[in-house]
C-alpha cells in the first residue's frame, strides 16, 4: 500500500523507524499516525508520533537518545510506567511502555496483539491491524480518538478502485 503522508510526519516516521530498528521486542505507532499510516487520508491535525515498547526496549531508546523519563502522570485515563518526549524529529515524539488504560475503578494494561509492516520509503514502521487500532481507538473514547476511529472505518469502506479497461483490439 502507498500512503501520502505530510512532509513532516514522513520525516519524523523516518527517524522513529531508524532509531526503533534495533528494538528486540514488538513495537507499535498508534494514534493518529497510525491511522495516517493505514491510509485514512483525511486524518489532519496529527501533531505527534506515539511510539509504544516493550520496557527494557524504551528505557534503551531514552538512554541512547539521551532522554530523561518524565515522572509518571496522573492522567485520569492513561498511564505509562515509561514516559519520554523526544524532540529532535519535526514532530514530537512520544515514548512509552507498560501502557495502561482506565476502565471502571481499575487500570489495565494495553497489549496489542496484531503488527502489519508498512513501508516508507526504504524504513519499515509497525502498526496494530486497522481493526486492533479501531478497538484500542474507540476504548479511549475521548472525542479526537472517535474521529480517529471513523476515519479508519471509513477507509477500510471505501470502493476499490475500479481496473483499468482492457484495450481494445483493433479489427484490421
Amino acid at each position: 500500500m502507498t500512503v501520502a503522508l505530510a512532509p513532516e510526519l514522513e520525516r519524523t516516521l523516518a527517524m522513529v523507524a531508524d532509531v526503533a530498528a534495533g528494538a528486540v521486542e514488538p513495537w507499535w505507532i498508534i494514534g493518529s499516525a497510525a491511522v495516517a499510516l493505514h491510509g485514512a487520508a483525511a486524518v489532519t491535525g496529527i501533531r505527534d508520533v506515539d511510539l509504544l515498547m516493550a520496557m527494557a526496549d524504551a528505557e534503551r531508546l531514552v538512554a541512547q537518545l539521551g532522554l530523561s523519563p518524565e515522572p509518571e502522570s496522573d492522567h485520569p485515563q492513561f498511564r505509562s510506567k515509561l514516559f519520554a518526549m523526544w524532540r529532535e524529529p519535526p514532530l514530537p515524539v512520544e515514548i512509552f511502555a507498560d501502557f495502561k488504560l482506565r476502565s471502571g475503578d481499575g487500570w489495565n494494561a494495553v497489549q496489542l496483539r496484531t503488527r502489519e509492516a508498512i513501508a516508507i520509503g526504504q524504513r519499515t514502521l509497525l502498526v496494530p491491524s486497522a481493526e486492533e487500532l479501531h478497538q484500542l481507538l474507540l476504548s479511549f473514547g475521548r472525542p479526537k480518538d472517535l474521529e480517529r476511529a471513523r476515519l479508519l472505518s471509513a477507509r477500510a469502506r471505501r470502493p476499490a478502485a475500479a481496473p483499468p479497461p482492457c484495450p481494445r483490439r483493433s479489427s484490421s
